[in-house]
């Protein structure tokens, strides 16, 4: 019935294609991100599946758990309760996919481990540096797809046998495979320049109310950086959040536009401090995000329209972080 999955391109992302792949048998799957469905870069049909991902203009079934998304279907006059498929607002789309198909069909007693591991990466659910340190079955395959590919193709064909492998194995099992131990361990070489280029291109910003913010500012690099931006607080572990700017990159080619992505400092819990990045994002009209990270783009037409509102757009972030605070205390 279903031709293909299409999948965000990261580790929820995958989880949530494995179980739908599982389920429903099917076995083509492409990855995108957010811009590509927005931009309809994408041929989509009532005939494929749509995870992690913004809704388009159709689509067979539709799972996903962003709230931003779920504002968009609300300006478009669209009652998500009329989409097949399932909207909510958990920790990862693969809880949302789990919870859906675990109602209409038996799922193998192993998935249900890699979905709470989704949770936690997906939602940055940590509750200290050392606990988000540890080498878990999840972080050791979330690892790998931070190591820089020759080639999309590479990474993409790296993401599809994962996601083979885990409909059908534990994700103890998967983890412990050895394509995947070789690029963690390469993972951890790459880790070390990351925290160079970190400690190269931040600065650590002072707030009102004692607070400290991380600006990671990548824009002067004419290639993409790849790295964690939650790496910052190994260098600066009293600041509150980590907000990175780059350029946006269109096969391989920097871009004048501007990517801004944000997360919350383990030292908050993002459920009780009252923070909420992904409002910030949202409210922005940039990007969209949860309570504890947030990602956002911003179009410019030239170097000196990009100067300009990378300016503007940290000044406002930066702002609104501090009114949320303002509003806590009150």
């Amino acid at each position: 019935m279903y031709e293909k999955i299409i999948i965000h391109d990261d580790f929820d992302g995958i989880v949530s294609g494995a179980i739908c792949s599982l389920a429903l048998g099917v076995r083509k799957i492409l990855f995108a991100g957010p811009s590509a469905i927005i931009r309809s870069l994408i041929s989509i049909s009532e005939n494929d599946i749509v995870c992690d991902l913004p809704y388009p203009l159709e689509c067979g079934l539709w799972f996903d758990h962003h709230e931003g998304n779920l504002q968009d279907l609300e300006f478009r006059k669209i009652d998500p309760a009329d989409i097949n498929g399932r909207f909510a607002p958990l920790k990862s789309c693969a809880r949302v996919v789990y919870e859906y198909f675990s109602e209409r069909t038996s799922l193998p007693e192993f998935i249900k481990d890699t979905v709470e591991e989704a949770d936690i990466i997906d939602s940055f659910g940590y509750s200290s540096i050392e606990e988000w340190r540890a080498e878990t079955p999840g972080k050791i395959i979330d690892s790998t797809l931070k190591i820089k590919e020759q080639s999309r193709q590479k990474r993409e064909a790296y993401m599809r046998e994962l996601l083979y492998l885990l409909k059908e194995n534990s994700i103890e099992e998967v983890a412990s495979l050895q394509m995947v131990k070789e690029r963690f361990n390469r993972y951890k070489k790459d880790e070390e320049g990351m925290l160079k280029i970190i400690k190269d291109s931040s600065t650590c910003i002072s707030m009102e109310n004692d607070c400290k913010i991380v600006l990671l500012d990548l824009t002067n690099y004419n290639r993409r950086p790849i790295l964690i931006k939650n790496l910052a607080y190994l260098l600066f572990p009293d600041a509150s959040a980590v907000l990175q700017v780059a350029n946006l990159f269109e096969r391989g080619v920097k871009t004048r536009d501007l990517s801004f992505s944000m997360s919350l400092s383990l030292k908050h819990d993002s459920t009780k401090s009252g923070i909420n990045i992904g409002e910030v994002m949202r409210t922005l009209n940039i990007g969209d995000g949860h309570r504890g990270a947030g990602a956002g783009t911003l179009k410019c037409n030239s170097k000196q329209e990009m100067i300009k509102k990378k300016a503007i757009i940290t000044d406002k972030i930066f702002r609104l972080w501090n009114a949320q605070l303002v509003s806590i205390q009150k």
